[in-house]
């Protein structure tokens, strides 16, 4: 099956029925074992350029290229942010409501730079909205089944989310070295697993994942 690149079409078309603004949003390391759950986003407005070349959800794409991509998408959306939730606060709250704390997050930078939340539209990947249930004033968010890999906003929010937490991760393999989260970046790899039996659990574990409670 083809690989088929992401588009503008939902976007503008959102912009042509009045939002100022589209506000493409994308999670990483929702299944991690170990660090932070990551919510990307990225503003385009009907000033947006062609996004750049190459440009897929990041899932797709190899760690060079995401790497290579993840500026040039910074670059291209309007505005952009990465919000995070720890590992202890996945723990405390549960995966659903972390990702809505993280997505919260993330808004608040783009916020904060001046982009209108309220007035533009969210276009969120995936068939549940759990970011308007973080938040104390609901969002027009819209959900959109392969928005990753369908929505330029959605796929550029995907890979600077992916390459930010990335590079967490890999900063952590080299303060607490062992686990090989330079490589499998926290995911339940055999290594990882192995690592966690011989050498136990650190503060970037998800303990309540590895069912362990003391």
């Amino acid at each position: 099956m083809a690989v088929m690149d992401p588009t503008l079409d939902v976007e503008l078309a959102l912009l042509a029925a009045g939002a100022t603004c589209v506000i493409g949003c994308d999670e990483v390391g929702r299944g991690a074992l170990a660090g932070p759950v990551g919510v990307g986003v990225a503003v385009v407005d009907a000033s947006a350029t062609p996004f750049p070349a190459g440009l897929r959800d990041s899932k797709m794409l190899s760690q060079p290229r995401r790497e290579l991509l993840a500026p040039l998408a910074v670059a291209w959306a309007l505005h952009s942010a990465v919000g995070l939730a720890s590992a202890q606060e996945v723990d405390e709250l549960g995966i659903i409501a972390a990702l809505g704390l993280a997505g919260k997050r993330a808004l608040s930078r783009l916020h904060a730079a001046g982009v209108d939340i309220t007035g533009g539209v969210v276009l969120l990947d995936g068939n549940d909205d759990w970011l308007n249930k973080a938040l104390v004033t609901p969002l027009n968010v819209v959900t959109r089944i392969r928005a990753d890999q369908d929505c330029a906003s959605v796929a550029a929010a995907s890979v600077i989310a992916k390459v930010h937490r990335d590079a967490l991760m890999i900063e952590a393999d080299a303060v607490t070295p062992g686990y090989e989260w330079a490589g499998n970046k926290g995911y339940g790899s055999a290594a990882h697993m192995g690592a966690i039996a011989l050498l136990g659990p650190t503060v970037l574990h998800r303990r309540s994942w590895l069912k362990i409670t003391a």
